[in-house]
Parts: C-alpha cells; structure tokens; sequence
C-alpha cells in the first residue's frame, strides 16, 4: 500500500496552471487597458483560460511528448484565448476599453505563456535525464524487433525518464507469470510494456488483472492494426507505438476539474451553513454522555493508497479496538447519541472538511480502514483499483446496498464491482444521482445503519 506514496507529480499541472493564471491577471495592471471593473474581468479571464485549457488538453504534456505537439497545443489555446479576450467587450458592452492596450496585453502574455511553457517542458526533460528526477522504472514483456525499438528508446532517451529494469519473454526457459509479478513488487517497477504477440490472451488478461491489483501502470506495444478500439489509448514513445488502457473516466482532466468544483462547492456550504452551528452542538451532546475527543480519526487509504486521516463525530466511547474492529450491530461501545447520529449518518459529516482539503470527494469509493484493506484485497479481485480515484463520503455501492459491515466476502466482492463501475463510467449526473438516493436514504432509514 505504500508504493505510490512520497510521489507529488499529481501537482505539477495544477502548479503550472496557477502560474500562467497568474501571468494572466498580473498583466492586467501593466496596460492602461481602462477596465470599468478589474474583478470581473479578472474572473472572466481566468475562468475562460481554465475551459479552453480543459477543453484543448493544455496541459497533457507528456515525457514522451514532442516539441511539434507542444507547438500545437501553445497554438490552440493562444488563438482561442484571443477570441475569448475581444469577445469580453461585446459580452459585457465596454465600448471605452484601449483596443490597442488590450493588444499589447495580449501579445504580451501570448509571449510570456509561450516562454514558461518551453522552459518547463525543457526544465522536465533535463531534470530526468541530468538530475535523475521523476524517473519511472519499467520492465518490457516480449523479444521481438518492435521491443528491441522501444528498449533502445529508453536508453537513447534519458529525457522521457523511464528507466530500463529488463526484459522477460514467453520463450524463455524459466518464463513464469509469477516470477515476472514478483519481479514488479520486489523492485518496485512503475509500468510494464507488454508485447501482445509474445503472450497468449489469457496471460496478458493475467497481466491486466495484476497491474489493477497493485496500482501499476499496463501498456501495450500492438503487433497490427486489429487491437485498436475505443478502450484503448494510442500514443508514440519515439517512433514505437504504444497503447495503454484507458478506463478511469473520472481522471479525464475535464471531469476531474468538473468534480473537484462541485466538491469545493458543496463542501464548503456545508462547512458554513451546516457544520458551523452543528459541531459545537454536537461536541456538548457528546461530551455530556462520555468523555473524549469530539471527533475520531481513522487512518484510512484514499488516492494511490495515500493515507489520512479521515474525520467522523465520535459515537463511541473510547476503547483501543477502534482500528482493528469494524462497528457490528448491537454493539456495546456505540453511545446512545452515538446510535442516533450512525442512523442518520450525522457523524459522517465531519468528512466534508476532508473533502475540502483534497483528501475525499462527495462521491467515491468508501474509505476503509488500514488493517481492513490489506484484508479485502485479498478477498476481492481488482480490489485495489478504486484508490485510482478519491475515496467519497458516499458511493455507488452505498445506495445499492453495500453500505456498513462487511459480513460475508460476498459483499466486499460486489462493493468492489460497484465502485469499479463507478470509475469507468463516471458522470456529473451520475454523482447527482448518488447525493440525491443518499438523502433519500437517510430519511427512510437502512438497515445497515449501525
């Protein structure tokens, strides 16, 4: 669980993001561009850069990317963000505004953008193959002239940052499966590069059931044309092509800004219209019946098997099993308020402070506790794809039934199917549609509400 964890590359976009926002709005007062309000254009500007952004993949830059692509995707966004600027004086009726101020404004930041964006793609590519940073081990599954290539890519190529570990095949004498899987965990190796021709459909299905099991990264080098399909992502490492699969609908960075919105949104009107009368009120009913902290804090694993510290309303009294012994029905450490904060599911409401600091989403897979996952993996198969994704304060699985203790493998098996639908097939109204069965839930009670 703890293989993905101390990696902070998640925030190289979103730094690079804020920076080119703020070259946008800081050269705002370098022209006399006579703005009747500095704010809304500000938000005008900013807002729009992050949808066309979004909209053009601005920031998919990739190790393998090419200058040409960089070129390209610098072309699309500095052509629509000149629509989207001259548009503002006819959406917002500005007839005063310096046309010829505006323009400089423009080409001012056109040029400014153009040269962070090279500067960061050259800064990466040296980091990698100068200072060994961000580097990704990667192992290559086949013996052919297409894996010669793509091996000798690797190595010509430092600047990708992918570093070379071996090379196993199906025609190998000692060939096995699961030398090759423990070769992967034991020298923690990042992506695996699978040549289809070299392996049977059986085992590159193996092959695709362990890369979800362990958090590791499956790519494909095709032998023809036929295995194209819409599951498929296709992409050149040099001149090798590579085809990766591409599943995790709610890590498309559109959707995934579209949901971390929402959830800065919902959760912080429920921080300040619901949580900030709530939680003194709670922490006197409480603390009335036993003493303790007000809130409990589980480490639990969220995204990539990141652990924190997830946030509840205590409902019991405070014994040393709270982390390895999950709450049964009728159980004696559950209070009396605590019962009646469990049924309404009050006592999850803390949890939106999670959700505005990153760690959780609205909607997503449940978090469970340390010492359960490292059980349930072994339970479920794929169990550990769902921490591809933020854990949510509720989920899929939790309005179809899945909700609370764990009683049988069968319900740790069919939550995992549930939460696995729930990545591939994610949807704005599909989170709506979860909120809104969980408050209907609250209100006719569950069963499993304990």
């Amino acid at each position: 669980m703890k293989y993905k964890q101390g990696r902070y590359s998640r925030f190289i976009k979103p730094i690079l993001g804020f920076i080119d926002l703020t070259i946008l709005n800081g050269a705002i007062f370098l022209f006399p561009i006579n703005l009747n309000n500095h704010y809304l254009f500000a938000c005008y500007i900013s807002v729009s850069w992050i949808i066309i952004a979004l909209r053009n993949n601005f920031y998919e830059v990739y190790r393998h990317t090419k200058i040409i692509q960089v070129v390209r995707l610098l072309a699309k966004q500095l052509v629509s963000l000149s629509f989207v600027l001259y548009a503002y004086m006819g959406f917002f009726k500005q007839p005063d505004m310096g046309r010829m101020a505006l323009a400089k404004y423009l080409i001012f930041t056109i040029v400014l953008i153009f040269l962070f964006k090279f500067f960061t793609f050259y800064f990466f590519k040296k980091f990698r193959s100068v200072l060994r940073g961000n580097q990704r081990d990667v192992i290559v599954i086949g013996k052919n002239a297409k894996t010669r290539q793509l091996i000798n890519t690797f190595k010509n190529n430092p600047e990708f940052g992918l570093k070379f570990k071996g090379q196993f095949s199906s025609t190998d004498k000692d060939f096995s499966l699961d030398h090759c899987f423990n070769y992967v965990v034991d020298n923690y190796v990042d992506e695996i590069f699978v040549s289809v021709s070299d392996l049977s459909n059986k085992q590159i299905n193996a092959f695709i059931n362990f890369c979800d099991n362990n958090l590791r990264t499956l790519k494909f080098v095709p032998d023809n044309k036929d295995i194209f399909s819409k599951k498929l992502k296709y992409e050149y490492y040099d001149f090798t092509p590579i085809l990766s699969l591409r599943k995790i609908a709610v890590r498309e960075p559109l959707n995934a800004f579209v949901k971390r919105v929402v959830d800065l949104i919902f959760s912080s009107v429920v921080i300040i219209f619901i949580l900030s009368w709530l939680t003194p009120l709670m922490a006197f009913l409480i603390r009335l019946e036993s003493k303790g902290p007000i809130f409990f804090k589980q480490r639990r694993h969220g995204l990539d098997g990141q652990e924190f510290a997830c946030l509840k309303f205590r409902s019991m009294a405070v014994n040393m099993k709270t982390n390895d012994l999950h709450v049964k029905k009728n159980d004696m450490r559950v209070t009396k308020v605590g019962r009646f904060i469990r049924k309404t599911s009050i006592d999850e409401l803390p949890q939106f402070y999670n959700v505005f600091m990153g760690h959780m989403s609205v909607v997503g897979p449940r978090p469970h506790m340390t010492s359960l996952s490292e059980v349930y993996m072994k339970k479920a198969n794929k169990y550990m794809v769902r921490h591809n994704v933020k854990p949510g304060i509720t989920g899929l699985a939790q309005v179809s039934g899945y909700r609370g203790e764990v009683e049988t493998d069968f319900d740790i098996i069919n939550r995992t199917k549930y939460d696995i639908f729930y990545l591939e097939n994610w949807s704005f109204l599909l989170d709506i549609n979860i909120i809104i069965q969980t408050v209907v839930n609250i209100f006719q009670g569950e069963d499993k509400a304990y």
